[in-house]
């Protein structure tokens, strides 16, 4: 943990996006415990570090410092009882730029039913939701977070929750689905408005 926080501090923080092929799929496979076992060379891309780098290191080595504690809480309670979770994630790139994602994780188990491996891809999100949606509630919850604490961020973020009626995840869904509706000629509205999150989130990482 300690030479994670030491990459992390020689990190700049740049407000510039990475240049990537937003149509790749990023991923890696983790141990129980979030510690990195394999990256692909989209990922090494990406985030600017070397494969060597990466091994055996906490995949929280690529956390921004936009991002607020809360959401990896959630993310982290799922994952930890067997649940898949697709949360919008501001990454930190070795460079210091930054790159958003949502995430899709496969989990393993062994014969006696204990997680071993967590297999996560992730893949680029809408600007636009972004812009208008993603980071203003992160904002907000930072700022509950560096006034507060978690406890209180995670409070507001139940609150906002159930305000419009949605899980996290259901939030997420609603707001890409969106997105694709208005910029996509292409697509059968009335057939993506039936799909349910799994055959949602299964066609948006094509699996």
């Amino acid at each position: 943990m300690n030479q994670e926080n030491q990459l992390q501090n020689r990190v700049p923080i740049i407000d510039k996006e990475v240049s990537w092929d937003k149509t790749q799929v990023i991923m890696s496979k983790t141990n129980a415990f979030g510690i990195i076992e394999y990256a692909n060379e989209v990922f090494i891309d990406v985030c600017g570090y070397e494969d060597y780098e990466l091994m055996g290191q906490p995949h929280n080595i690529i956390r921004h410092p936009d991002m607020p504690k809360v959401i990896f809480k959630v993310l982290w309670e799922n994952l930890k009882k067997g649940k898949n979770f697709h949360a919008v994630v501001k990454n930190l790139a070795k460079s210091g730029r930054y790159y958003w994602v949502i995430t899709d994780f496969e989990i393993a188990k062994d014969e006696n039913g204990v997680i071993v491996n967590y297999f996560g891809r992730r893949q680029a999100v809408p600007q636009e939701v972004i812009a208008l949606h993603i980071e203003p509630l992160y904002k907000k919850l930072l700022q509950i977070e560096a006034a507060s604490g978690v406890e209180f961020s995670e409070k507001y973020l139940i609150g906002f929750l159930e305000e419009k009626n949605r899980s996290y995840v259901e939030y997420i869904k609603e707001l890409i689905y969106e997105y694709e509706k208005t910029q996509s000629k292409s697509l059968q509205n009335e057939e993506i408005e039936e799909e349910d999150e799994r055959s949602f989130f299964g066609r948006l990482f094509n699996r």
